[in-house]
């Protein structure tokens, strides 16, 4: 099915792919929220207790000029207001509640599908899916599900890959009576110790255009669900990335 048809012929897929692309820049802007306030609080912090250490020596009997006592005050006294204000941001953020319903995962993958397989018909790539029989239903954000395995899955098909070898994705979904793991397994050259390391934290990319908050956000809205996320090596190469949702009470 070419991009065009596809587009044309099922208007719900188009809805489906606007809605993930405005979850995908909420779960972002909530991400880089959060790594601001990671990223700055150990130096405001630093800066707030250098600012008071000078105030110290300044007062010491050597005699320094109040006009410069009063500016170090005032960058204590800033450097702890901006603290604040970072995790004003940060509990305004973690405090969203994720809006849950009781929900099948190959449901959830299904309705995606269409989606996926546009993407990976674009790519080149051909998008495969196994999916286990007889698996405990989930409670879970559905849209915000289906960014995170939107994000896996486009990540899979952006793998750097060896020319000789036809570029292939795969999602498997397992389960058993306490949880449900969704895996996406690329072809690709894997990833370095370092890189797989880091793969989580905001702003960190292996890519020139990447943002380095999609695996962050993802990482975010699995944790929100109680759930895990990881990433592994394939045997013979590539990368297997997984996130694993209990299954409702």
């Amino acid at each position: 099915m070419s991009a065009d048809s596809d587009a044309s012929g099922a208007p719900a897929t188009s809805r489906l792919l606007e809605q993930l692309m405005q979850i995908a820049r909420t779960s972002a802007l909530e991400e880089m929220a959060s790594g601001f306030a990671h990223e700055l609080n150990q130096p405001i912090g630093a800066i707030a207790t250098f600012a008071q250490a000078a105030e110290r020596m300044l007062s010491r009997p050597e005699p320094m000029t109040a006009q410069a006592l009063d500016v170090l005050r005032h960058i204590s006294n800033e450097a702890l207001n901006a603290g604040q204000g970072i995790r004003r941001i940060r509990k305004l953020f973690n405090d969203v509640a994720v809006a849950r319903i009781n929900c099948a995962m190959p449901d959830v993958i299904a309705e995606l599908m269409p989606v996926l397989e546009l993407l990976a018909s674009r790519a080149g790539v051909h998008v495969e899916a196994a999916i286990d029989e007889a698996l405990p239903v989930v409670s879970v954000d559905r849209l915000r599900i289906q960014h995170v395995l939107y994000t896996l899955v486009q990540n899979s098909l952006e793998a750097p890959r060896p020319a000789q070898r036809p570029a292939r994705v795969r999602i498997e979904v397992t389960g058993d009576r306490y949880a449900v793991t969704t895996a996406v397994i690329d072809n690709g050259v894997g990833l370095s110790t370092e890189a797989r390391a880091q793969l989580f934290r905001p702003f960190f990319t292996t890519k020139d255009q990447g943002t380095g908050l999609g695996l962050a956000s993802s990482r975010a809205i699995v944790e929100a669900h109680e759930g895990a996320i990881g990433c592994d090596d394939v045997e013979g190469g590539g990368a297997r990335f997984w996130f694993r949702l209990p299954a409702a009470v």
